[in-house]
């Protein structure tokens, strides 16, 4: 009897098959055949594929990048609209400052110019005062009793005017 250790035993098979390359290739395919097989079965059994998932996701994406697109549009559209409302804004406001600058300095100009006037009545004021004075002095040491007798008679005169009126009156 010829005993057959298990060194030898992997040794024929290894050389039975590689004996037969052509067998070995064949039982290969079939079983990936059978693969594919059932891998089609089972898609057109259950009705979906992974590339028609894929499909419709891809899609998907597309309609909300594109719903995206017109929300980021809009909102652009509003901040352009909102900035030029803010640009008109500040427009109308420095019109409005300009005005109120040319007012201030008309105002100025002319608080200026009363002020020379102001100054201008002072000094005439004055000068008439001093004239006054310098008029009377020479009178009040020459003729004080005239001074007295006229202010008796225009007192006087100022009575006898409102017994007058009075009387006319009554």
């Amino acid at each position: 009897m010829i005993e057959v250790t298990s060194q030898d035993a992997r040794t024929r098979g290894i050389a039975s098959i590689g004996s037969q390359p052509i067998a070995l290739a064949a039982g290969a395919l079939v079983m990936i055949m059978l693969g594919v097989g059932s891998v089609a079965l089972w898609r057109a059994y259950t009705g979906t594929s992974p590339e028609q998932d894929r499909i419709v996701a891809a899609r998907q994406l597309q309609v909300r990048a594109a719903q995206a697109s017109e929300q980021l549009v809009e909102k652009t559209k509003g901040l352009e609209a909102t900035q030029q409302e803010s640009i008109d804004q500040l427009q109308i406001v420095q019109d409005q400052l300009q005005t109120v600058k040319r007012l201030l300095s008309a105002q100025q100009a002319d608080a200026k110019r009363l002020s020379e006037q102001v100054s201008g009545l002072t000094e005439a004021i004055d000068g008439l005062r001093q004239s006054f004075a310098s008029a009377q002095a020479p009178e009040a040491s020459g003729a004080p009793s005239t001074r007295n007798k006229s202010i008796r008679t225009r007192s006087h005169a100022t009575r006898s005017a409102r017994r007058k009126h009075a009387r006319a009156r009554g």
